[in-house]
């Protein structure tokens, strides 16, 4: 039997989400372990942004030129390097040095996605991107938790672990992924550049294509206002018998997330598409999230915080696969690369935008607002539905059965 081309990218993806979930509870708190404020410890997310928007079209291109596993390896080299920086940090600049390298490298997620889209349907692209949200929520479920263990004996103990997890990312691309791929970008359809204006006022004069992105971007600002924000949030308003939380129980909060993440993905997501269609899965999504961050504002008890992260976990797990796939699907198979590196250059403009905010609301004592700052983007979010995602709708429903009787 052929083995799905599916299953070394999960794996790939699967191995390299769990570096990175190691180093998200910790990466704040072991700032300001280097004297850090709020504020500055929340612009780490920023930095790794923005050398992501910077150098994500060109390793963009690159793959849809030259293949996704070479790229894919450059990617992972990156992260590795800036995993190992953060590791041997003696000071703080060496911190923001470490994020920098992985942002000027960082491509992972976005070549795995292209991978995904040439080796899948239109019609069944929903369900495989949710592989990868089955990865995060994996990832979640596990990386925290390590994270959290680690960091009681030693802060730079994680990234260790991170680097480890990132090494084997390297090796299975290296050994599972097919070494020649015929490229699937046309002449002149290869990734929009940083300053390549005109390309992305095309796909915004798309007017379904465009609600969309739209939502896409409020999602993003919501959930990076929340993951820039929450560590610092709970090392100073949240308890588990009578202390603070610390760098244990942060973990163990992400990773209750993650288990919810990994039953959704893994179990319903499918069905979920097949009752609800991607549009209005997504709207749903936005209100569970929205939810999810009001409760959080109100937290004061484990009781409130399991059932935000309960609300959070499940909206956020269906609202990205269900955007992505909708965003694909309104791309034509040439514009892979193009359309997918538009979602990631919207992803790192709010990951720029949201975690200062979050910090600064945070270091002025304004946790209440800066959770129900996130729940009113999620909301925002099931809002723009009527300018894009219920256009969309056909495609991912009724075109579908259409599809399947040809």
């Amino acid at each position: 039997m052929r083995r799905s081309p599916l299953v070394p990218i999960f794996l790939i993806v699967l191995v390299d989400v769990l570096g990175l979930t190691i180093v998200i509870p910790l990466l704040a708190i072991y700032a300001e372990s280097f004297g850090a404020t709020p504020t500055i410890a929340s612009l780490l997310i920023p930095t790794f942004a923005v050398c992501q928007l910077l150098a994500g079209p060109v390793l963009g291109r690159l793959s849809d030129r030259h293949g996704r596993r070479p790229i894919l390896l450059i990617s992972q080299f990156g992260t590795l390097l800036g995993f190992v920086l953060l590791a041997e940090a003696r000071t703080l600049w060496m911190v923001f040095a470490g994020r920098a390298l992985d942002g000027m490298t960082a491509g992972n997620l976005a070549v795995a996605q292209a991978y995904i889209a040439d080796h899948t349907p239109p019609e069944k692209r929903a369900r495989a991107f949710g592989l990868i949200g089955i990865a995060f929520g994996l990832g979640f479920l596990v990386g925290p938790a390590i994270s959290g263990w680690l960091a009681h004996y030693d802060y730079s103990a994680p990234f260790w672990a991170a680097a480890c997890m990132s090494a084997m990312s390297i090796a299975g691309t290296w050994f599972l992924l097919p070494r020649h791929e015929t490229p699937t970008a046309e002449p002149g359809r290869a990734r929009p550049g940083i300053l390549d204006w005109e390309v992305y006022v095309e796909y915004f004069r798309r007017p379904v294509l465009r609600g969309v992105l739209l939502q896409f971007f409020v999602y993003m600002i919501a959930f990076t206002l929340f993951t820039g924000g929450f560590a610092l949030f709970a090392e100073r308003h949240l308890r588990w018998d009578g202390e603070l939380f610390t760098p244990r129980e942060i973990g163990f909060t992400f990773a209750g997330a993650g288990l919810v993440g990994a039953i959704v993905q893994g179990g319903f997501m499918g069905r979920l598409v097949g009752a609800l269609g991607e549009s209005r899965l997504a709207v749903v999504g936005f209100c569970s999230l929205g939810a999810g961050y009001v409760v959080l504002g109100f937290a004061d008890t484990i009781t409130l915080l399991a059932v935000s992260t309960a609300l959070s976990a499940f909206g956020g797990s269906v609202v990205r696969p269900a955007l992505t796939s909708l965003v694909t699907q309104l791309g034509g198979r040439s514009e892979q690369g193009s359309v997918l590196g538009m979602t990631q250059a919207l992803s790192s403009i709010a990951a720029i935008c949201a975690p200062p905010i979050a910090g600064i609301l945070i270091e002025h004592d304004l946790g209440a607002a800066w959770a129900w700052l996130a729940a009113g983007f999620a909301i925002l979010g099931a809002l723009l539905a009527p300018i894009g995602t219920h256009r969309a709708q056909p495609r991912s429903t009724d075109s579908v059965a259409s599809s399947a009787g040809k």
